[in-house]
């Protein structure tokens, strides 16, 4: 029988890959994150099924070659944490998922730009501390009157465009190569979208050409009261710069749910902010409530987790069946 070891599987994602398995693989669920000292509960399987918070680095595809692992797939979007140049050369066949609900993170996206446009965390920050004035600082002007940047149009960006469509905001998107049929947005060119944006949202993958996309000199280009959107990844923008433009009210807030370091931090407690491993990390969030951080949790939502092991078994069997995933990477 077919062998596959999923990596990361909380409770309820085991149930939803029990009740998807319809061909009646052989599921090993590992609860933590693949790395170097768990690799080995791969052995015997002929896939692994990783998530976008597992690390399958050179070492590691090193190993599951080792062990006969003839594939290794990732039921998330991103594919920055496997080495895809050393499967290829292992001969380990990738894929990823590439179609789960865009709803997911673009809704969280959506949240997180309305509510720092509206001042939302800053005065819910200062109710708490009982201070209940209203102060200068959540004055804001209209969503319907406003406009939303959205760098990259593709299914997640869209979905997210669909939502400021929906009360009213003028939506202008940036992508390297737009598609025409796309009727949710106005194409622009980058320098267009960040001196006209009021809300200025990520959805590109982090490669080489995206990192630090959003760096000190797009900064300067936004208005002094824009909102930053970051739901992609942490490497997309440069946390250091972000964080001095808030604090210099050169932008007007950031809202994140990806940071630097991820492995190190998504998933553990710490005693204080100070315990964060990432400099750039704490920098960036010593300026709440101007700057809002969530935990990646951006496709933790029913539908999208059901697709993702909806589409996962369906790479498989398409590998299985054909010699080729449903979405391969390689």
């Amino acid at each position: 029988m077919f062998k596959i070891t999923i990596y990361h599987a909380d409770a309820m994602q085991k149930q939803y890959f029990e009740d998807y398995n319809q061909t009646s693989f052989e599921l090993k669920f590992v609860k933590e994150r693949l790395t170097m000292a768990n690799v080995i509960q791969a052995q015997g399987s002929n896939g692994v099924l990783i998530d976008g918070m597992c690390n399958a680095d050179t070492k590691i595809v090193d190993q599951l070659a080792d062990y006969g692992v003839e594939y290794l797939f990732t039921r998330a979007v991103g594919i920055n944490n496997i080495d895809v140049k050393e499967a290829t050369a292992k001969g380990i066949k990738v894929a990823n998922v590439p179609d789960y609900s865009p709803h997911s993170v673009a809704g969280l996206a959506f949240t997180l730009g309305m509510t720092l446009f509206r001042h939302v965390a800053q005065a819910t920050a200062n109710t708490h501390d009982a201070d209940f004035r209203i102060l200068p600082l959540y004055f804001s002007r209209e969503i319907h009157d406003s406009t939303v940047g959205i760098i990259g149009a593709g299914r997640i960006g869209t979905a997210e465009a669909e939502m400021y469509d929906a009360v009213g905001a003028n939506v202008l998107a940036y992508q390297r190569h737009p598609n025409p049929d796309n009727q949710a947005v106005k194409f622009v060119e980058m320098d267009e979208l960040l001196a006209k944006s009021d809300i200025v949202s990520i959805h590109v993958p982090l490669t080489s050409g995206t990192e630090k996309l959003i760096g000190k000199p797009e900064l300067d280009q936004m208005k002094n009261d824009a909102i930053l959107v970051n739901t992609a990844r942490g490497g997309v923008v440069d946390n250091n710069a972000v964080a001095d433009a808030v604090e210099n009210f050169q932008i007007g807030g950031y809202g994140t749910d990806v940071l630097l370091d991820e492995g190190e931090v998504i998933g553990k407690e710490f005693n204080s902010l100070d315990d964060v491993p990432s400099a750039e990390d704490k920098k960036l969030m010593k300026n709440y409530p101007n700057v809002i951080v969530t935990p990646h949790m951006g496709a933790f939502t029913e539908e999208a987790n059901k697709d993702m092991v909806r589409i996962s078994f369906e790479n498989f069997k398409q590998v299985l069946a054909t010699g080729k995933p449903l979405h391969p990477v390689n």
